[in-house]
């Protein structure tokens, strides 16, 4: 058993690997295609053989009783619905070459893993059911490969049988292909007509299909030359850990992601600018002169400096830049929509820190490919937008270097991944402005208004008494002799906010811009009190932010929908129930209930006056 493993080893030393992904709509038959090839190419062992003709026995029979789609789907969850579900990766050779395969799921809300199957593929292998023909989601993965760099394109028209083997029928859907996927960048796009129920051109060619006489699916995997997407030489290594292997020793550790590094190369850490020779290059057991492209080494300096997690080693004369604000293609992949101008979490390389989704460009039409404006994205959505981070973040575009020019967005409370991207270059709008130190400072202000400056939000539902308790709040603090501004939702939604509508986005953006004012008017020195329904806790969160510790104020107004309808004194509410007035908090747009505001009132069931005593008891520790 031995002697036969080493000889497998033997004989596979030396071929290069081809990753493909597979991919398409649902039920195209992915699985079968990839089981078919692995039976007939007698490319799985023999105990698999007996358990796959077992499990066949007690599945939804095929061809003479048998599943292909067995020696794929690998989960149970799979197996009772006939579907994939999550990316299944098959390891196989031939005798010219070794292969990775990406068996992707079809339906869109498993996109996600298609995305991540896509993202290391050499080649993409597209899908189509000859039946069906092309389908938005097989536009959609077309679309998404071509994003993620993917330069060869072999489109496999399925279940040729169905058709009674028509060669105009598959010349058809070759055309319509080739119309939609002429528009990206793809080297070569290879269409291949078979039937990986009945094996047609799967490893032998078809009779069924005498007009066909080219490559079959197996001779075009083991044909097909890879053309790497051309990278920059530039070299970079991302810092995963500072290595302190014993009080004397201090490298730095990581995956060199692009070009070569030897020892004296003069490199610089990003982004902090401090620059370096290399001392010493340390593998796992050996130290070396040098270090190339995907080996993980330890890097040792000639001085110490400042060089942490997350940081970059660079060599001094490298192209690679770093911004704050650049524009980028995204795959959203969550089900919760993402909207303008609302705060994630970015992860590039190692680095992460706080985003925005500053502007959506627009959203591609998945059948024209024609741009769409929108203020949000949708589960599965793909377009252009604009990312700005709360911090200058090192990176390649995209195209030069997947590594450094790929990122997701995590969601900030629940730390799902919400998106991926591929950076396609910097904005340097933000460059060329610098903050102005004025002479006349916020302490200035504050010891002239003789108290601290603070924002106090009152969020709730129409009906909680948002603007006649901030009205009552003011009147009382002014005759205190506080300086004081109320920035009401009504009133800025007349000037500041008058482009804004209801919808969900726009209800992003309003907070985004009540928030930015009262920053300005903090630092003016007043106490600013917000009345606004603000029904989103991400946008609330993302205000407190913008303040220190204590200088934001969360009041948080609660009252029952049915009473805040018996208050309905402008008739709001009596609109909203009839249709006239669309997206209006608590009838047909949700309100999100603070989970931890700093104050939490009942004004369903007390008076004004109860209310404000309340409040200014509560303030009379936190506004002096």
């Amino acid at each position: 058993m031995i002697e036969n493993l080493n000889k497998f080893i033997d004989e596979q030393s030396g071929k290069d690997t081809l990753r493909f992904i597979i991919c398409g709509s649902v039920d195209d038959g992915k699985s079968t295609l990839i089981g078919r090839l692995l039976y007939e190419a007698k490319l799985i062992y023999e105990d698999q053989i007996e358990t796959f003709l077992q499990d066949s026995k007690h599945m939804a029979s095929k061809e003479n009783g048998l599943d292909f789609a067995l020696l794929v789907d690998g989960l149970a969850a799979e197996r009772e619905q006939s579907i994939t579900i999550d990316v299944a990766y098959r390891y196989f050779a031939t005798k010219r070459r070794k292969f990775i395969v990406s068996d992707t799921p079809g339906h869109e809300q498993y996109t996600r893993n298609m995305v991540t199957g896509a993202s290391m593929a050499d080649i993409a292998v597209v899908l189509i059911d000859a039946a069906q023909g092309l389908t938005p989601q097989s536009r959609r993965h077309t679309l998404i490969c071509a994003l993620l760099g993917i330069k060869h394109v072999a489109v496999i028209v399925n279940k040729m049988d169905l058709i009674a083997f028509r060669q105009k029928d598959f010349e058809n859907i070759v055309s319509e292909f080739n119309n939609f996927a002429g528009k990206f960048d793809f080297l070569t796009i290879t269409s291949i007509p078979v039937s990986a129920l009945h094996g047609d051109n799967v490893v032998t060619l078809s009779s069924n299909m005498d007009w066909y006489s080219d490559k079959t699916f197996i001779e075009y995997l083991e044909s097909i030359q890879k053309i790497d997407v051309v990278e920059s030489e530039d070299f970079s290594m991302p810092v995963q850990w500072v290595n302190r292997a014993n009080p004397n020793f201090r490298g730095y550790s990581g995956t060199i992601t692009s070009g070569f590094v030897s020892v004296g190369d003069r490199i610089e850490i990003m982004p902090s600018g401090q620059k370096t020779k290399i001392k010493e290059v340390v593998r796992y057991n050996d130290s070396k002169n040098h270090a190339i492209k995907g080996e993980s080494v330890t890097l040792l300096f000639d001085k110490e400096i400042d060089c942490s997690r997350g940081a970059i080693i660079v060599k001094e004369d490298s192209s690679i830049s770093q911004a704050n604000i650049f524009q980028a293609k995204i795959v959203w992949l969550d089900n919760e929509a993402g909207y303008q101008g609302r705060a994630y979490r970015i992860k590039t390389h190692v680095i992460e820190c706080d985003a925005r989704l500053s502007e959506i460009k627009y959203k591609y039409d998945i059948n024209t490919l024609s741009h769409l404006p929108s203020k949000k994205f949708d589960s599965n959505d793909i377009g252009v937008v604009t990312i700005s981070t709360d911090r200058e973040v090192p990176f390649k575009p995209y195209c030069e270097n997947k590594e450094l020019g790929s990122f997701i967005l995590i969601d900030r409370y629940t730390n799902a991944t919400v998106a991926a991207g591929m950076i396609d270059f910097p904005l340097r709008r933000g460059r060329n402005i610098n903050f102005q130190n004025l002479e006349i400072n916020r302490a200035s202000r504050e010891a002239l208004n003789r108290h601290k400056a603070r924002v106090i939000w009152f969020t709730g539902l129409s009906g909680s008494g948002k603007s006649t308790l901030a009205n009552a709040l003011e009147k009382h603090l002014f005759n205190l002799g506080y300086s004081t501004y109320i920035l009401d939702g009504d009133n800025i939604r007349k000037g500041l906010n008058g482009d804004l509508g209801f919808t969900s986005a726009d209800r992003v953006e309003n907070v985004r811009r009540v928030s930015e004012v009262a920053k300005l008017m903090v630092d003016a020195g007043l106490i600013v009190i917000v009345s606004l329904i603000s029904p989103y806790k991400a946008e609330r969160d993302s205000a407190r932010k913008l303040f220190c510790k204590d200088e934001f104020i969360e009041i948080y107004l609660d009252i029952e929908l049915q009473e805040a309808e018996e208050r309905d004194v402008k008739g709001l509410y009596k609109k909203a129930r009839n249709g006239a007035i669309p997206n209006f908090t608590g009838i047909d747009s949700h309100y999100e209930p603070p989970e931890k505001p700093d104050l939490h009132l009942k004004t369903g069931g007390e008076s004004v006056e109860q209310s404000i005593q309340k409040i200014t008891d509560f303030l009379h520790s936190r506004v002096h």
